[in-house]
């Protein structure tokens, strides 16, 4: 199983950042995907999740300002973030594992993740 983040980079304080993430090789039918988001010197933080039945679950550091989806197929993990503030900065991960209780509650119980992409926000 692979799982390659892309779309991280530098932004302003109130822009928005759509971050990808390409899952190879994952192929059970029911499942949890979510990101995460680790700043130095910090906990990971579970940050947004979504099952295979769609259901979405997000951080209420978050809610209301990201967007999680999935493409059909299954195969990418989308997340996008708007009106960005500097506390957002972090290094971002996706990751997917069987389904389960830890999707709602985003514990950081993935079995599977990615190498993570780097957001930068400037105030």
């Amino acid at each position: 199983v692979q799982l390659v983040e892309s779309g991280g980079g530098s932004v302003q304080a109130g822009g928005s950042l759509r971050l990808a993430c390409k899952i190879s090789g994952y192929s059970y039918s029911r499942y949890c995907m979510g990101w995460f988001r680790q700043a130095p010197g910090k906990k990971r933080e579970g940050i947004a999740s979504i099952d295979n039945d769609g259901k979405t679950t997000y951080a209420a550091s978050v809610r209301g300002r990201f967007t999680i989806s999935k493409d059909k197929a299954d195969y990418i993990l989308f997340l996008q973030m708007n009106s960005l503030e500097p506390d957002d900065a972090a290094m971002y991960y996706c990751a997917v594992g069987a389904s389960g209780a830890y999707c709602y509650d985003l514990a950081p119980a993935f079995y599977y993740w990615g190498q993570g992409t780097q957001v930068n926000v400037s105030s």
